[in-house]
């Protein structure tokens, strides 16, 4: 395949030079940047199509090519769109940063077709989506999509921040044919350190896995702080993971907090039966000797 730049140029130019036997005057050729929507109750912007040249989407960042849909299908490149398919949209090229789509014939007025893809690092705005349409007199040869930051403050009551979907976690590989298989973490008490867990639970994906947790800090003590975190298998493997807090950083003197421990990358070969430690503030840490992932299969 072309490297995406150069086959969008290529295409870009071919097109803007090829003649127009279904109109008498060329559409204006246009190139503009589009802000990627990050409030669910905002129009879609739109990016106007025509069948005579191809249109280039440049994306700030990187984009997760597997996830890009067209009318909620997943779609790949297609550079040529068979009789009977019922596709009206080609896509031409996908790259780390950029989409090159084509509709078969100039799209009748009123008609519209929702091009989405999920940016690969998942940080919010997480979706990109725009309308595809034909106008009359215009046509987008570039579009550069922006994303802009969201704001840090509170969401506006009527602007609440769109949840995750069942899809993204398909989308973005979280998930896969086997589905989630669930374990179980066994309970510990280090007195001497001041800190317990409870019985937690643990979560097994395609590629990753997390045990999820009560943490108490024993009254009389200083406050704790998790900070990190490593699981060490039977079979000898040790894996770093993050810590996730909910609800605050910091457990108080005769407080608990619920603490999540995540491995981003777990290998097929790590085994069932782990050791957790939790390491935080102070020197202090709290060992979990039995945390359970069931393996199942792959």
């Amino acid at each position: 395949m072309l490297q995406p730049v150069r086959l969008a140029l290529a295409l870009v130019l071919l097109g803007g030079a090829a003649p127009r036997a279904d109109a008498a005057t060329p559409r204006t050729k246009r190139e503009r940047p589009v802000a990627v929507v990050g409030n669910p109750a905002e129009p879609l912007p739109e990016v106007r199509v025509e069948a005579a040249a191809p249109t280039v989407l440049f994306f700030p960042t990187m984009i997760a090519e597997s996830t890009l849909t067209v009318d909620e299908q997943p779609r790949t490149v297609d550079t040529a769109v068979g009789p009977g398919d019922g596709s009206r949209i080609r896509v031409l090229d996908v790259g780390k940063r950029s989409i090159i789509v084509q509709p078969v014939e100039d799209l009748r007025p009123g008609e519209r077709h929702e091009l989405t893809v999920l940016f690969a690092d998942g940080r919010a705005p997480a979706r990109a989506a725009f309308v595809l349409v034909t106008d009359p007199a215009e046509a987008d040869a570039r579009i550069d999509v922006e994303r802009r930051e969201l704001p840090s403050g509170p969401c506006p009551a009527d602007a609440p921040r769109a949840p995750p979907r069942p899809e993204d976690f398909v989308l973005l590989g979280y998930v896969d044919e086997n589905g989630v298989r669930t374990g179980a973490a066994g309970p510990a008490n280090d007195e001497a350190r001041g800190l317990r867990s409870s019985a937690g639970g643990s979560y097994r994906g395609k590629a990753w896995a997390l045990v999820d947790v009560m943490i108490w800090n024993a009254a009389g003590q200083q406050p704790w702080a998790p900070r990190e975190a490593t699981f060490t298998s039977k079979r000898g493997v040790t894996l770093r993971a993050r810590v996730v807090t909910v609800g605050g950083g910091e457990i108080a003197p005769g407080a608990a907090l619920r603490v999540l421990a995540v491995v981003d990358a777990l290998p097929k070969n790590a085994g069932e039966v782990f050791t957790l430690e939790v390491r935080g503030s102070g020197g202090r840490s709290l060992v979990i000797p039995d945390v359970r992932f069931m393996e199942g299969d792959r």
